[in-house]
């Protein structure tokens, strides 16, 4: 079937795939032709496999990539939040186990004067969502009218959302092939998704946190540093501002895993500030990198102060409760975090010998906590999950507890107890520690 651009050229979809397939670059007419057609559905879905499958093996260029991006952000509603003169800088963060950073961030930005827009797509979860954690806050709300989202981002600063349907649709279109094709990986198509949803959510820069390891969709950390490098490139062809971690995502983030127990470790950050080390120096380091790029710090050490006393003012644990009680969250559970759901057993998960832990999957501790958790109507638990988690480089004795686990179902627990103990190795001697935060890319 011949298609036809703006310009009058006629090409087929059989000859896009061709040329992408032998290292072509799309024109920007080309790629223009692309989204009219499946904004039409005239795009077979077997030809656009062929097309995702030839863009993984070939790439795109920077030039691609960033017109891509801007055509798939065209292609549904793009949010003017003109009439909000606060600098408006988006988080995303690539997946990731136990990542309290996506609860935080917004409220610690908020704080500081920055609005951040928090529309989560499907790809911003892995296994464990954070629209899954906040809804362990009872009457907590998600979804709703783009009006009530820009209103939310204006009175407060921030506003929670899952991904409305009308945002960069043809993105979710490609997103859906993208899982039957197994090109989720696609580092040019990751890259144009990330800047044109973030784009269209009204967002001035974009602060990417890029995981690697067992716990993200990236497993490799040479291709972490690749595609942030892509998206640096590609937001700077967009003209967006944008920062770029590359962070290492080879053992849960924090103490906990699942929905209520990560919030209630989130409050307790919020509140006093207590932590793990890990999770504290991402959030501070990404805090730092939020208010940089908005232009409210002049200076690393300024943007650092500022972070530390939003914290410490209680200014950050404020606005995360006004931002919740405005999408229908009872604040209460978060002034007093035993009101949030307990599970009615804990045991522990014993060490089956003495050593230092020298890996943590933390994949398979997600699903091992999604197991526990899921019910048979695909919702969660919220009291079911683990928490004090052992982290690499501890070492321990035989029969000392890697992990507390939170269940009320004895067969459920079976099944998940599989995932748990199989994501630790043990080894005689401690294991090198490596960096948490690998490279920034600006």
């Amino acid at each position: 079937m011949a298609i036809r651009t703006k310009g009058g050229l006629r090409v087929t979809y059989g000859f896009l795939i061709e040329k992408k397939r032998d290292g072509g670059e799309f024109s920007e007419e080309e790629i223009k032709a692309i989204v009219d057609s499946l904004l039409e559905g005239s795009l077979p879905s077997h030809q656009l496999a062929g097309l995702l499958l030839a863009i993984y093996f070939r790439g795109m260029t920077v030039t691609e990539t960033a017109t891509f991006a801007e055509e798939l952000m065209l292609s549904g509603e793009v949010l003017n939040l003109s009439e909000i003169v606060q600098p408006k800088i988006a988080h995303y963060a690539a997946g990731g186990v136990g990542d309290k950073v996506p609860l935080v961030l917004p409220a610690i930005a908020a704080a500081c004067g920055v609005v951040m827009p928090a529309m989560v797509g499907e790809d911003e979860n892995f296994i464990i969502g954070t629209l899954d954690k906040l809804a362990a806050v009872p009457g907590f709300q998600a979804d709703g009218e783009l009006k009530e989202f820009i209103e939310h981002l204006a009175k407060h600063g921030v506003a929670y959302a899952r991904r409305h349907p009308a945002i960069t649709p043809i993105d979710a279109q490609i997103y859906a092939m993208r899982k039957e094709t197994a090109t989720i990986p696609c580092l040019p198509l990751i890259t144009a998704s990330i800047i044109a949803r973030k784009s269209a959510e009204g967002a001035e820069g974009l602060v990417v946190d890029v995981k690697w390891g067992n716990g993200s969709y990236i497993k490799d950390v040479e291709q972490a540093k690749t595609l942030g490098r892509a998206i640096a490139r590609a937001c700077d062809a967009f003209q967006r501002k944008c920062v770029v971690l590359v962070t290492d995502m080879n053992q849960p983030l924090g103490d906990s895993v699942g929905t209520a127990l990560e919030i209630e470790e989130a409050v307790r950050f919020l509140r006093t500030e207590e932590g793990e080390e890990d999770f504290k120096q991402l959030v501070l380091r990404l805090g730092m990198e939020v208010v940089r790029l908005a232009g409210v710090a002049g200076s690393t050490l300024s943007a650092k102060q500022m972070v530390q006393r939003s914290l410490s003012s209680g200014a950050a644990f404020e606005k995360f409760k006004e931002i919740l009680a405005a999408q229908g969250a009872d604040i209460s559970y978060l002034d007093d975090t035993e009101k949030l759901p307990k599970a009615r057993y804990v045991r522990k998960l014993p060490s089956p010998k003495r050593g230092y832990v020298h890996t943590i999957n933390a994949g398979m501790i997600a699903r091992g906590v999604r197991l526990l958790a899921e019910r048979p109507d695909g919702t969660m638990d919220p009291a079911v999950g683990v928490s004090k988690v052992i982290k690499v480089g501890v070492q321990i004795k035989q029969g000392e507890p890697l992990m507390m686990i939170h269940y009320n179902d004895e067969k459920a627990l079976e099944a998940g107890l599989e995932y748990l103990r199989n994501a630790y190795r043990l080894a005689p001697k401690r294991p090198n520690a490596g960096e948490l935060i690998v490279e920034r890319i600006a």
